[in-house]
């Protein structure tokens, strides 16, 4: 169901028809405290999800902007609830459960719809929206919230809000109403009649008092800098001045382009008579901009992944970790959960605490891994072993099952002296858990793939000599490809390049009548053709011994050249003139193609040959008047792969070539078109010898080629070989290189290899197939495999195969390194080894299987170079050994298991973090495989070695044992001395998991940061890097929009600018402004003058800014209020807005929870920067700033639509 929700081939059709249905409602199963059938509907307007039992009584709403997750099918505690009560029938795929809230344990709507069209309906609708909703722009974001706030007041129902309402409503939205005469004077300025305001009234009066509070703003644009931008009249900037603002206070480099800034402007202009080619923005339009997502203080390219800097070594970055991920509060009395993990894990944490004790017949493990199958990047399992051995090696079983391939269970780079990088990672699941010590010669792997290849002689006991193989030797096994055919000698080659024109279709042999036999065939072919000149042939003489004679056509006639041979040299050469000599008349009549023939009379070149008429009457493999029986018969009687004939079917334009491949007789049609013959469909051929002679090159079937023609005398030679039952299948004809050939009658696979020891015996491999097979007595059968008919093998060697499992017999050839070139293989491990001279070879590796002796025959090997047999040998031995020495690996692994209460197969999945807890203060010895972890308050002292060791291992960081109300520690001093896993508290949002927030949003919150270059500098100390002052920021808080509000009283806020990192004046804060939460000022008359602080920035890749918003109470004690944290080299210049994340329960970040989504609203969501939304209940609140960073501050103080 989850894969028709992907919306990328979807029309805009498509999606209004999804987004009508959704708005219109269905009834469906809800699952809550009980099982109710309610109707769900999705209110656009207000972005919200709504379930009511009637028309006018609503249940519950969800905001869209609080979606984390809509997961298909009955996957929550809800449905386990119910799941032995009247349910237990619903389908599985047409339940869904919406996962949604601002804290760290979310809530959950539990559905189930009445089919499954209607389900997933629902799941791209709702996923549809969510996009939607996070790539609204603001004036659309606070539109749908101010229809929230009239929703929550308006009791009739009739889309429209009065006076007393709107007061209360205020109060709500931290606004203190200066008198009762202030809200009638509003009011009536935006055409309010009779104390009634209509939804387009309240939206004027809502930007008339953000206006009115806020237009002393605009003085801060009156200055030289910014003294162009603000002109006169209603629409005061201009499209050229706004334009003019962004590229040289701002610094907005694609503000160049001028259609950009266009349609930036459009979004924010509310009438659209205005928005033209040539817009201008009133001052309320401009004020909205500055206090919108669209100017934030953060570069998002610093939120983009960047894959260049994934390729460093894994001790190169820090590493986005969680402690006891499994909890949802204090250490003491939260719940554990399977949702804790896959909520830190959308929160780009990377390194998660598991938790595993022993449960009454299997381990709890507290895991929702299959939730997180898109996790792009490395996650590491660290495992709080808690588990006997027994369920020790359940549990690993359990992790094999589970994350099945992306388990990491062998070294990425065997011989590499570092850690791998996340890019070499991606998708892997990681262990960390304590590794057993045994002896690495127990536990590497045997051999690597492909350990020993090349060429050996390998001893036939049957032929008595050595023949070439081509072998490997892979996981203690010897495979061996078929004998290479041996070269033939000078002599032999020789002869057979001067006879290279007798397979050439120009040449006709002797002819019976010689010359007049010559001239009839030039002229009959020169009458079908058109004669040209040159046309040639090339017959035997009938007067000179050796001799040919060239007939060729020359105008309109025939004439002939006597090709004249001689010895020269000890070889025999030939020519038509003496000056010109060739090594064989092929070479002479391929000159002549190319070259003219010059004589007195003429000068030409050869062109057309005249073929011989019917070659193939003359070859022996050829059957005028065989019938297909017959054939079968005769190919039957001789057992060897490659045997063929060709004979003439009952049409004269007909043939057949019938063949044996992989022991069985197969038929292919060959038919006549014109002058060529086709083989199958495709293959064309301008005769049978021609064909015959391509196939003794290329594969007919298979591997097999054309190799025995099969003549009268050599049936008769076979003749005496008892005939066997059809070799052949029903099927008639085969495809040339036919895939697949049906199974022969009769069929076993072989459990085991077998090496035959007389001549009527077959060798063969495991998993061979062997077919025809007839059983005989006393344990030995008979069977036809490899071109062997009826040879003999043990029975108890065999198991018997039907056509359905015979088709999986090949699946041990996908792990054969040969494939289908494989012959044989020899267990080595099962073999002893020895070294001898023998069959004539000065060193001979003999393999000799322990077990039966008697009946298996040694195994002999041996190479022309004796250090080259050596390395197999060594390689041969090495298995052997290793083989020996098992048993005694079982006995040690078993007493180190009991003494270190680890099993074996926990400790196999360990490969780059295994922990050491002996001495891992001391840091003379250590690998980059392992991994050290260390309390808060226990550092090791020697920071210079710590350093140093982090660069090439890894090391993780934990909150002392004290801390039972989950609180966290400052991560900052550790981050400086190189730490990867700094694990925190994810349940708990203070200071310092804002800080790990923020440094995780860089790289496209992948959860994996690079450390910067400095840090892996020897002369790298942390606390000597403020030596020089990179560069300062100048910031100035100048308003403020929509922040939370505190209690019953209005909040009096103020904000506090800290910068973290490797500075002394690190923090600075402005005045109180009394009474006004929803958009307070700290610039004008009425406020002391506001001055920019200024912040020193040493080192901007290890700085954080944070923005805090408090609000002073009527004790003058400080409240939080919400907070933005970045790192420096993000922040923007200009005048600048921040969204402030207001909760304390909860942290968030953009790309974990769902890509896209730039901004929280909810106030009890404290979240990161770029997270996703948690409600849209309120508009962006801004902090403005100028100079180096402008910011903006939101929150969220409203209520739901009911």
């Amino acid at each position: 169901m989850a894969g028709c929700r992907s919306q990328g081939d979807m029309t805009e059709y498509k999606k209004s028809l999804i987004k009508r249905d959704l708005e219109m409602g269905i009834v469906m199963t809800v699952y809550r405290q009980r099982i109710e059938r309610l109707t769900v509907q999705v209110i656009m307007e207000t972005r919200q999800v709504a379930w009511t039992r009637t028309a006018n009584k609503t249940e519950g709403v969800l905001d869209i902007s609080e979606i984390r997750e809509v997961r298909p099918g009955k996957n929550s505690k809800d449905f386990d609830r119910f799941k032995d009560q009247k349910d237990k029938n619903a389908d599985t795929n047409t339940c869904f459960t919406i996962f949604y809230g601002s804290q760290f344990v979310l809530n959950t709507l539990s559905l189930a719809a009445d089919s499954v069209e209607d389900a997933e309906k629902w799941l791209m609708g709702l996923d549809l929206l969510r996009q939607e909703t996070q790539k609204a722009h603001t004036p659309e974001i606070i539109e749908s919230w101010l229809r929230k706030q009239m929703y929550s007041v308006d009791q009739t129902k009739k889309n429209s809000i009065t006076l007393k309402e709107l007061k209360s409503l205020l109060l709500q939205m931290n606004f203190k109403v200066p008198s009762g005469r202030f809200l009638k004077d509003k009011t009536g300025l935006v055409g309010a009649k009779k104390d009634v305001l209509d939804f387009e009234q309240f939206h004027k009066f809502y930007n008339l008092l953000h206006y009115e509070n806020q237009k002393m703003i605009l003085e801060e644009f009156k200055k030289d800098s910014c003294r162009f931008l603000i002109g006169t009249g209603d629409h005061c900037v201009l499209l050229s001045s706004f334009q003019r603002f962004l590229l040289y206070e701002q610094k907005e480099a694609w503000a160049n382009d001028l259609n950009l800034v266009r349609e930036l402007m459009t979004i924010f202009i509310d009438d659209t008579m205005r928005k033209t080619n040539d817009p201008s923005f009133t001052v309320e339009e401009f004020l909205n901009f500055l206090f919108s997502k669209e100017n934030s203080i953060w570069d998002e390219k610093f939120s983009e992944i960047s894959p260049l800097e994934m390729n460093n070594p894994l001790s190169h970055y820090w590493i986005n970790s969680s402690h006891n991920t499994y909890l949802t509060g204090d250490q003491m009395r939260s719940e554990s959960s399977t949702e804790a993990y896959v909520r830190c894990l959308r929160l780009g944490c990377r390194c998660v605490e598991l938790d595993c004790w022993n449960g009454p017949d299997e381990p709890i493990i507290y895991h929702g891994w299959t939730r997180t199958s898109k996790i792009k990047y490395p996650v590491v399992l660290s495992i709080e072993e808690h588990c006997d051995l027994k369920q020790q090696k359940m549990m690993a079983q359990v992790f094999k099952d589970v994350f099945q391939d992306k388990l990491l269970t062998e070294p990425l780079e065997p011989g590499a002296e570092q850690l791998p990088s996340p890019s070499q990672l991606k998708g892997k699941i990681i262990i960390k858990h304590k590794k057993l010590n045994i002896d690495e010669t127990f536990k590497k792997k045997d051999l690597r793939k492909g350990d020993k290849q090349g060429e050996l002689s390998i001893w036939d006991p049957i032929d008595e000599r050595w023949y070439k193989h081509y072998c490997v030797i892979e996981n203690k096994t010897l495979y061996y490809a078929e004998e290479n055919e041996e070269e033939e000698d000078t002599g032999k080659a020789t002869q057979a390049s001067a006879e290279l024109h007798k397979t050439e279709p120009w040449f006709h042999g002797r002819m019976s009548e010689g010359r007049q036999t010559a001239e009839r065939l030039l002229q009959e072919y020169c009458a079908d053709t058109g004669g040209v000149d040159g046309t040639f042939l090339v017959r035997e003489s009938h007067t000179f011994v050796n001799d040919c004679t060239l007939s060729f056509w020359r105008s309109g006639r025939v004439q002939h050249c006597r090709i004249r041979s001689c010895m020269e040299g000890g070889h025999m050469v030939y020519f038509l003139t003496e000056n010109l000599h060739f090594p064989d008349i092929y070479k002479l009549i391929q000159y002549y193609k190319e070259n003219p023939l010059r004589c007195q009379d003429f000068n030409l070149r050869l062109t057309d040959f005249v073929p011989k008429p019917d070659q193939h009457l003359q070859e022996g493999w050829f059957y005028s008047n065989l019938s297909r029986g017959e054939a079968e018969d005769y190919l039957v009687r001789i057992p060897r792969d490659g045997a063929f004939l060709i004979r003439q079917r009952e049409d004269s334009d007909s043939y057949a070539i019938t063949f044996r491949g992989e022991g069985k007789v197969k038929h292919c049609r060959i038919h006549k078109d014109g002058s060529m013959y086709v083989l199958g469909t495709s293959s064309e051929f301008e005769s049978l010898v021609e064909l015959v002679d391509y196939f003794r090159k290329k594969p007919l079937y298979r591997k097999t080629k054309l190799r025995y023609p099969v003549t009268p005398e050599l049936v008769e030679w076979f003749s005496s070989i008892t005939k066997t039952a059809s070799l052949y299948d029903c099927k008639q004809y085969v495809e040339v290189n036919e895939i697949e050939p049906a199974l022969s009658q009769n069929t076993v696979m072989a459990l085991f290899d077998y090496r035959a020891m007389r001549p009527d015996e077959l060798t063969f491999a495991q998993g061979a197939l062997i077919h025809n097979v007839t059983k005989e007595t006393k344990g030995w059968w008979k069977g036809d495999l490899g071109g062997k008919l009826q040879h003999f093998f043990p029975a108890n060697f065999v198991e018997e195969v039907s056509s359905a499992s015979a088709d999986t017999s090949c699946q041990p050839e996908e792990e054969n390194p040969l494939g289908d070139l494989c012959k044989g293989t020899v267990d080595i491990s099962k073999c002893t080894v020895v070294r001898s001279a023998k069959h004539g070879k000065a060193v001979v590796v003999t393999l000799q299987y322990k077990e039966d002796k008697e009946n298996m025959l040694p195994f002999d090997l041996t190479m022309d170079a004796i250090e080259d047999i050596y390395e197999w040998y060594k390689v041969a031995w090495d298995i052997t050994q290793i083989e020996e020495n098992r048993e005694f690996e079982k006995i040690t692994t078993k007493q180190v298991e009991s003494r270190d209460e680890v099993a074996i197969e926990m400790s196999e999945l360990v490969v780059y973090c295994q922990p050491r807890s002996k001495d891992k203060d001391g840091f003379e010895n250590y690998t980059y495989k392992e991994v050290r972890s260390f309390v808060e308050n226990k550092i090791p002292s020697r920071k210079k070695q710590f350093m140093l060791y982090n660069r090439k291992a890894l090391s993780r960081i934990y909150p002392k044992g004290q801390r039972l109300d989950s609180s966290n520690y400052d991560p900052y001093p550790l981050w400086m001395c190189g730490c990867h896993m700094v694990a925190l508290n994810f349940q708990t949002a203070d200071k310092y998991t804002q800080l790990n927030s923020s440094l995780f949003s860089l790289n496209g919150g992948t959860g994996y940061v690079l450390q910067p270059e400095l840090m892996r500098r020897d002369s790298y100390e942390p606390q000597q890097e403020r030596k020089s002052i990179k560069y300062n920021i100048s910031i100035k808080v100048i308003a403020a929009r929509h922040l939370p509000k505190p209690g019953r009283s209005i909040a009096s806020p103020f904000v506090e600018i800290e910068l973290c990192g490797q500075t002394d004046e690190n923090k600075f804060k402005t005045t109180v402004c009394h009474d006004n939460g929803f958009n307070p000022v700290w610039i004008g008359p009425n406020n002391p003058p506001s001055e920019a602080f200024t912040f020193s920035v040493y080192e901007p890749d290890l700085s954080f800014l944070r923005f805090v918003v408090f609000e002073e109470d009527m004790f003058s004690d400080p409240n939080f209020l919400a907070q933005a944290t970045f790192p420096v080299k993000g922040v923007r210049s200009g005048y600048r807005s921040e969204e402030l994340y207001s909760s304390s329960k909860q942290l968030q970040k953009k790309q974990a929870e769902y890509g896209g989504d730039f901004y929280p609203y909810d106030v009890h969501s404290k979240q990161q920067r770029g997270a996703p939304p948690h409600r849209r209940e309120d508009p962006p609140q801004c902090t403005t700033l100028e100079r180096k960073t402008n910011k903006q501050q939101k929150i969220n103080n409203s209520k739901f639509y009911s």
